[in-house]
């Protein structure tokens, strides 16, 4: 992996992981048009570059995560203590099927343009009907923590953006704009980093064979994808607010129907 390689790389996933268009899409989309594997080059290097939107996400909401973390060792259920809970409960639907299913969707839709061009679709329409919903100021409780983990489940499908479907089912439930932005960031931070551990295992146990990248591409690698990261991430958490989520849908529509051109001429 090149210098140059790896700062697009961590542009890439920086920009991917907050904004609604779906980094899985893009990544097989890419590597479907460019004839590339560069996106599963090097498992080590996907670890840190995840490692360094995790990063980004504690560092902008890092107010919120020390919060929660004195609320839980109070005995009293606090508003950040129910937080906290709502955040444990919608990781459950996404750690079972990541669990289990994974490997068997990575090997079955590893580079179906045609299912990435259809999910896209499929978030531009969740983004669009967010975009529609009327404001309210409503809280995520336990009932709306289920259903958004059972969204970010269902983004385990390349095309469907995590962000886009948890925060567009999170405005249709009628939550607060801000909370479910923030809700959204704050949910996949335990998932990011119990994935890292299951591939650090497995480097570790020599399940996967690493390619050797330098530690100049894994550190401008993690800097671009941790600056990055933090611009996304607010970015999008003021787009969410001012309800302009429509323009990603558009953005999802657009790139959807080029994938189906693309396989309908190929």
């Amino acid at each position: 992996m090149t210098f140059f390689e790896a700062i697009i790389l961590g542009i890439i996933q920086g920009l991917t992981e907050f904004l609604p268009v779906s980094s899985s899409g893009h990544i097989e989309l890419g590597k479907v048009i460019l004839g590339s594997d560069l996106g599963e080059e090097n498992l080590l290097f996907t670890v840190v570059v995840h490692g360094a939107t995790a990063l980004s996400t504690l560092v902008v909401f890092r107010k919120d995560v020390i919060e929660i973390l004195s609320d839980l060792s109070l005995k009293k259920m606090t508003l950040g203590n129910r937080f906290a809970i709502g955040v444990i409960i919608s990781m459950i639907p996404a750690a079972i099927i990541g669990l289990a299913l994974e490997d068997q969707f990575d090997a079955y839709f590893n580079g179906n343009v045609l299912l990435v061009g259809s999910m896209l679709f499929i978030t531009g329409l969740l983004l669009f009907l967010a975009d529609k919903a009327k404001k309210t100021e409503k809280s995520v409780n336990k009932t709306h923590a289920i259903i958004i983990g059972i969204a970010q489940a269902i983004a385990i499908l390349p095309g469907v953006s995590r962000s886009g479907a948890t925060i567009s089912t999170s405005v249709m439930l009628g939550i607060d704009r801000e909370k479910a932005a923030r809700f959204s960031f704050l949910m996949v931070i335990p998932l990011i980093l119990g994935k890292m551990l299951l591939d650090v295992r497995s480097m570790i146990k020599g399940d996967i064979s690493q390619e050797s990248v330098s530690v100049a591409a894994l550190s401008v690698g993690f800097i671009a994808s941790f600056i990055v990261g933090i611009i996304a991430c607010k970015w999008m958490i003021a787009l969410v607010k001012r309800a302009n989520l429509k323009y990603f849908a558009y953005y999802c529509f657009a790139v959807g129907a080029l994938s189906l051109i693309y396989v309908m001429t190929t």
